[in-house]
């Protein structure tokens, strides 16, 4: 059997324990020991099966798919690759976290310098500032050369005087965008102050009749305040998923073609049942799977909740993550048992490229169209199709579920429909793997694998 995270051959290490055969041939369709000639009786083989006659019963079938789930995941949580690749996503998301929160949390207001004579223009300044979401701080200085020297050694962004025109605005380098529009609505505010003086009106009368004039704007389908960090969560989770699958489900095939190529699986299969070795190699790495799943998404998540890079609900964010490891393991047992048998059919690593890249494609497409479509349009109707499609839903499900576009009958005929592509996919891949696993050399047929025998 295969060990390490490539799958790679163990030698003696967590062999199975194998059953004595006293002389007997190797076992019949249905796994049972056949010990003595084959034309021995029933009775006689029922004889022979009990220990007071030299012989072993079979093991149980769930006791054999324990144990090599058990090797499984005892091999490969000891090897370097699953503890190399979990640490560097832990500690990219963590890191990730923290320098989200540094630029989104800590990003200091722009300092306004204004001499003694005009400080009224603070007031009219801030608000203005205020009401196109700019960050300002205002300060007085004692005159206009002492706040160009300050300007000029970074202790203020800018300097604003009166002129005749408008402001005059003294920079260091270059004027950012978002003060340059606040200062010119202050420049206009400024020149029509003055102009409705010299009509002999009431400049500050006007400023409030203007102020209190409005929109009333009416949104038919509001986008929630929190939509950008929504759509970080889901396009986390659904990158976690995808990797996960890339890394795991190809090593169920690439451990099926070591053990079948060394010739152990021979070995195997003169104790144990076709199907129960393969549903111990996909129950064992799945286990890894999830375990390296739960770790990531559970540190990754505590750590946006605690630097405050994620401010949704800790309820919504953790119910998210929770629905995104249950559809990370639907999705590993929706493409580990077809790799598993695509992994039977050929005896050679390199035969393993051409036959699963139907796989590996369906992986991909749900991945690109969900990184396409759905931050510019959560809501899209061939999306919301896609998220149904069982090879599709363990990806796009988990951006939908993130964005609270996906209703509540939408997700359980999702799972539904993946559950019972399971139940059949065990089904067509054991007869695969029952019928292919010891043919070598060749690549058998789709065809001749599924053949009932």
């Amino acid at each position: 059997m295969s060990t390490g995270a490539d799958g790679g051959s163990g030698g003696d290490r967590g062999q199975l324990p194998s059953v004595p055969t006293q002389g007997g041939t190797p076992p019949d369709d249905r796994g049972a020991w056949v010990t003595g000639p084959p034309a021995a009786s029933a009775s006689g083989r029922a004889a022979a099966e009990t220990p007071e006659h030299g012989g072993f019963p079979p093991l149980a079938a769930w006791v054999v798919v324990r144990l090599v789930a058990g090797r499984e995941l005892a091999i490969r949580l000891r090897s370097k690759v699953f503890v190399i690749t979990t640490a560097a996503f832990l500690v990219l998301l963590v890191g990730a976290s923290v320098v989200i929160s540094m630029l989104g949390g800590h990003e200091s207001a722009k300092s306004v310098g204004l001499i003694a004579a005009e400080s009224v223009l603070a007031d009219p300044l801030e608000a203005v500032a205020d009401g196109l979401g700019v960050d300002v701080a205002t300060r007085e200085v004692p005159d206009e050369a002492t706040g160009l020297r300050e300007v000029s050694d970074g202790d203020l962004d800018v300097l604003v005087t009166a002129a005749p025109s408008g402001l005059r605005v003294a920079v260091k380098e270059e004027l950012s965008e978002d003060l340059r529009g606040v200062l010119a609505v202050l420049a206009r505010q400024q020149v029509l102050d003055n102009e409705i003086s010299v009509l002999g009106g009431d400049p500050a009368r006007v400023n409030e009749t203007v102020a209190a004039a409005g929109l009333d704007v009416a949104e038919l389908d509001p986008v929630p305040d929190d939509q950008d960090e929504r759509l970080f969560l889901g396009l986390a989770s659904a990158f976690l998923i995808y990797m996960g699958l890339m890394l795991f489900g190809p090593a169920v095939s690439q451990g099926v073609v070591e053990e079948k190529s060394s010739r152990v699986v021979e070995l195997l299969l003169s104790t144990v049942r076709p199907w129960t070795l393969m549903a111990g190699k996909v129950l064992g790495i799945g286990l890894v799977a999830l375990i390296q799943m739960v770790v990531i998404a559970g540190g990754g998540l505590v750590a946006a909740l605690t630097t405050g890079a994620l401010e949704l609900p800790s309820s919504e964010a953790t119910g998210t993550v929770v629905w995104s490891v249950a559809w990370y393991v639907i999705g590993f047992f929706l493409y580990a048992l077809p790799f598993a048998a695509v992994g039977a059919m050929v005896s050679r690593q390199e035969d393993l490229g051409g036959i699963s890249s139907p796989i590996v494609l369906a992986l991909i497409v749900p991945w690109v169209v969900g990184v396409s479509i759905v931050p510019g349009d959560p809501d899209n109707g061939l999306v919301e199709i896609l998220s149904l499609v069982p090879l599709f839903s363990p990806l796009l499900m988990p951006m939908r579920i993130a964005l609270g576009v996906a209703p509540l009958w939408q997700l359980v005929l999702s799972v539904l429909l993946a559950l019972a592509l399971i139940g059949l996919l065990i089904r067509i891949t054991g007869r695969i793997y029952h019928n292919a696993v010891l043919r070598t050399g060749a690549r058998v047929a789709f065809k001749e694998a599924v053949r009932r025998a």
